[in-house]
């Protein structure tokens, strides 16, 4: 009994060892995300109140026209309703606060 119960150990430690070592070959997955860059987040307030536009600059909405508006003259609530986009310094710094868009 006891012969048959050392030579099953002794078959168990070969099949662990040898499994352990084939297990650790196949999983090559967790090692190529340690080799890739991080993630960069997106600024919050900036994906809330600009698009991007294919050409590569982005356009917003204007500020002042949701209510207090009767104290306005006709032409500056209709020019606040325009489309603004960026100029090429407020492009670069977008660029940087949404990295993905």
């Amino acid at each position: 009994m006891a012969s048959l119960l050392s030579s099953s150990l002794s078959s168990f430690r070969q099949w662990t060892t040898s499994t352990s070592g084939l297990a650790s070959s196949t999983r090559t997955f967790s090692a190529s995300a340690s080799c890739s860059k991080y993630k960069l987040k997106t600024h919050s307030g900036t994906k809330k109140r600009w698009k991007s536009l294919p050409n590569g600059t982005f356009k917003r909405g204007k500020e002042g026209k949701v209510h207090l508006n009767t104290g306005k003259g006709r032409g500056r609530v209709n020019s606040l309703a325009q489309t603004a986009y960026s100029n090429p310094t407020q492009t670069a710094t977008l660029k940087r606060l949404m990295p993905y868009a």
